[in-house]
C-alpha cells in the first residue's frame, strides 16, 4: 500500500507533461483535419471550374464545326446550286440543335444560351424554307443566272444569320469566364479557411510550448540543478543538505529520499 501510494504522487510532473504533448498532438491534428477538408473543398472548386471551361470549349467547337458545315453546304446549294450538299445541310443542321440540347442540359447558368438558342431556332427555320422552297424555285430558273441569284441571297439573307450564329456560339464559349470572378472569390474565402486553423493552431502550440519549457525550467530542471549542487556540496565538503527552491512532485520526492538516504547514512555511521 505504501508504494502504491508513493507511486500515485510521483504521477504530477508526469501528467502536466504528458497534458501539455497530447494537448499539442490534438491541435496538430484538428488543425490538420480543418485544413484537409477545406482544401479539398478547394481543390474540388478549381477541379469543377476547369472541368466546365472544358466542356463548354467542347461543347462549342462541336456547334462551330457544325454551323461551317451548315455553311459550306448552303454555299453549295445556294451559289454552285450542287444538290448533293442537301443531306449534309441536314446532317449539319441536326448536329448543331443536338450539340445545343446537351449544352442546355449541362449548363448551370442557362442565360449564356438564350442568344444562341434564338439564333439556332431562327437559322433552322430558315434553312428548312429555303430546302423547302428556295431550290425547287432556283431548279426553275435559266442556268446562267444561278450564281448571282444565289451569291445575292446568300449575302443578303444567309451571312447576316450565320454570323449572329458563330457570335452567339463564342460567347457561350467564354461565358464561364464571366462567372470565374465570383467562383475565384469564393475559392479565396476557402484558401483562407484551409490556412486559418492552420495558423491559429500554430499560435497556439508556440504558447503551450513556451509555457511547458517554463514549467520545465521552474518546477524540473532549476530544482534538479540545486538538488545536484546541494548533493554535490555534502559529498565534497560535508556541507548540511538544504534545497532552496520550491519543489513538488516527483522532485519533491527524489529530495526526500535522498534526505533519508542521508539520515540513513549517519545512523550508520554513529
Amino acid at each position: 500500500m505504501p508504494y502504491i501510494h508513493k507511486f500515485k504522487r510521483m504521477t504530477g510532473l508526469r501528467k502536466r507533461v504528458m497534458i501539455g504533448f497530447l494537448s499539442i498532438v490534438c491541435l496538430l491534428f484538428f488543425s490538420g483535419m480543418v485544413s484537409f477538408v477545406e482544401l479539398n473543398h478547394l481543390s474540388r472548386d478549381t477541379e469543377d471550374i476547369l472541368k466546365a471551361n472544358k466542356r463548354n470549349i467542347e461543347l462549342a467547337k462541336e456547334m462551330l464545326d457544325a454551323a461551317q458545315e451548315q455553311n459550306v453546304a448552303l454555299i453549295h446549294l445556294a451559289v454552285f446550286g450542287n444538290r448533293s450538299y442537301d443531306s449534309l445541310c441536314r446532317r449539319s443542321m441536326n448536329r448543331l440543335e443536338q450539340t445545343l440540347h446537351v449544352a442546355q442540359k449541362e449548363a448551370l447558368e442557362k442565360s449564356f444560351l438564350d442568344s444562341l438558342a434564338f439564333a439556332t431556332t431562327e437559322l433552322r427555320l430558315f434553312t428548312d424554307n429555303y430546302l423547302a422552297f428556295g431550290t425547287s424555285s432556283r431548279d426553275s430558273l435559266m442556268t446562267n443566272h444561278l450564281d448571282s441569284i444565289g451569291s445575292k441571297w446568300y449575302i443578303d439573307e444567309y451571312e447576316e444569320l450565320y454570323g449572329q450564329l458563330t457570335a452567339a456560339i463564342k460567347n457561350y464559349m467564354t461565358s464561364t469566364q464571366s462567372s470565374l470572378a465570383p467562383r475565384a472569390e469564393q475559392m479565396k474565402k476557402n484558401a483562407y479557411r484551409a490556412v486559418t486553423p492552420v495558423l491559429i493552431s500554430l499560435a497556439v502550440m508556440i504558447a503551450i510550448v513556451l509555457m511547458l519549457y517554463y514549467f520545465m525550467s521552474i518546477y524540473c530542471v532549476e530544482p534538479i540543478i540545486r538538488l545536484n549542487k546541494s548533493l554535490g556540496d555534502y559529498l565534497s565538503f560535508r556541507m548540511p543538505f538544504t534545497v532552496k527552491a520550491d519543489l513538488k512532485d516527483e522532485v519533491l520526492e527524489l529530495k526526500e529520499k535522498i534526505e533519508s538516504l542521508i539520515t540513513y547514512s549517519k545512523q550508520n555511521n554513529s
